[in-house]
């Protein structure tokens, strides 16, 4: 890949550039900042349920944490490019490494989590299910790589849609961001059909089926490489490291002081799991001993070190990048930069085996993830049988469920599968107490008038 490529203003829509007193990737950053998806994150679980009495991370906090990690990822990497290949740079590629990257990956990572649905990865396996559960009465209905899309519904793919698809009745692009941006976001960037376990990036897959021709367009404005054209499978864009990296560094920090927080990890867990990390990283832990001695609040101690671990984590992220960037750039990394670290820094496996143990398989937390996932399988099931119906085949009852659906999501004269994206669109879009509701009303849990 050429670095003189790999990056692009261009955005979806094709509309005609502007003049602004902001660049182009601060104005994505502000775009995604103002849009519903962003703020519908505020009510989404991250870990633990929401609302509780102690404040936990919800997706939205979550996401502009790894929107701050990631502009210090993007910066200094920016700062290592424009350095040591100076002479193989444009003035404008120059302008961007030194000045923009941070801005382009701080935005990757406030929308890396817009497409995911709400309950955590529990509603992404409540979509994904439902269709599989159905599949006598659903598959018959859509071609071999529209069902690939239904029956492995993924938060990545759904992102690329929510953020560049054009909904009914609304401007086409979606919210219209650059190509850099949302090729920043593609960690799986193939078709549905196309995914492998075992291959980073064929994990998952990175779009649908009816916006193929928008990642098509991204993928070639930042001149990702093609690996196959049937299916279509690109390697990973050399930005999506660093969106990822920073969404490692905080989930793998954060959920373990959310824990302590809420009594789940002991002080000295806690305490002991991050000064590990932070000692293994450097030598200067007399420093780090005295500052935690003049703290007495053990909340105060946990976020202090948690600022310390992060830290410690971007700059071995940096040297990773930096040690790999030959194999980045030609598209054959295999292990994301904080899954190298990890095989080779016993605390931080530690840390992974604890989080494990004691916070995703927590009661509470198993609890949520059943509960949603029950939630967003009915919800589908109450729209999805009444829209694949004709109108003249459809009850009363079909028609007064449809009418619940919004006109932005409702493609009565789309074929089935962009049908049944746009209720998928409905639900997975609705925060954790919006589903909960309207599946209390539709169940009759709950009757009555509320606006």
């Amino acid at each position: 890949m050429n670095l003189n490529s790999i990056f692009s203003n261009q955005r979806t829509g094709n509309n005609p550039y502007t003049k602004a007193s902001r660049t182009d990737f601060q104005r994505d950053f502000d775009r995604i900042i103002f849009s519903s998806a962003f703020r519908r994150l505020q009510n989404k679980t991250q870990v633990f349920p929401l609302p509780g009495s102690v404040f936990v991370h919800n997706r939205l906090t979550h996401s502009l944490e790894v929107s701050s990690v990631g502009r210090s990822l993007g910066s200094v990497v920016g700062e290592f490019i424009h350095d040591n290949f100076n002479n193989d740079l444009t003035e404008d590629s120059k302008n961007f490494y030194l000045h923009n990257l941070g801005n382009v990956i701080a935005a990757g990572c406030l929308c890396h989590d817009v497409g995911n649905p709400a309950f955590g990865h529990s509603g992404e396996d409540a979509i994904a299910s439902y269709f599989d559960r159905n599949e006598s009465d659903l598959k018959s209905k859509f071609n071999e790589k529209e069902w690939a899309d239904l029956v492995n519904f993924e938060g990545n793919a759904n992102a690329i849609r929510v953020l560049a698809q054009q909904q009914q009745g609304k401007d086409a692009g979606g919210i219209q961001l650059t190509f850099s941006t949302l090729a920043s976001i593609a960690k799986y960037p193939c078709e549905a059909i196309a995914k492998k376990k075992g291959i980073v990036h064929r994990k998952k897959f990175g779009f649908f089926q009816n916006e193929k021709d928008i990642f098509l367009d991204i993928a070639k404005g930042t001149d990702m490489i093609e690996e196959s054209n049937d299916p279509y499978i690109f390697r990973r864009h050399p930005f999506v490291w660093l969106v990822e990296a920073a969404d490692d560094i905080c989930y793998n920090i954060i959920d373990m002081e959310d824990a302590h927080r809420l009594g789940i990890v002991s002080t000295s867990d806690c305490k002991n799991l991050f000064f590990e990390l932070i000692k293994s990283e450097t030598n200067d832990t007399e420093r780090v001993e005295r500052k935690l001695s003049s703290i007495s609040n053990e909340n105060e101690q946990i976020s202090y070190l948690r600022a310390k671990a992060i830290n410690a984590l971007i700059n071995k992220s940096f040297e990773l990048y930096k040690n790999n960037f030959s194999s980045i750039m030609e598209g054959n990394l295999q292990k994301g930069l904080l899954d190298i670290y990890r095989s080779g820094n016993k605390t931080l496996q530690d840390i992974e085996s604890f989080s494990i143990e004691k916070i995703y398989n927590h009661k509470a937390v198993i609890e949520i993830e059943n509960a949603g996932y029950n939630v967003m399988y009915e919800l589908l099931d109450h729209f999805i049988p009444s829209i694949l119906k004709s109108n003249d085949d459809r009850k009363s009852y079909d028609k007064k469920g449809l009418k619940l659906i919004p006109k932005q999501f409702f493609y009565e004269d789309g074929t089935d599968y962009q049908k049944v994206l746009g209720v998928i669109d409905f639900v997975s879009g609705m925060t954790d107490n919006f589903a909960t509701d309207l599946y209390r009303k539709i169940k009759g849990i709950d009757i009555g008038m509320t606006m």
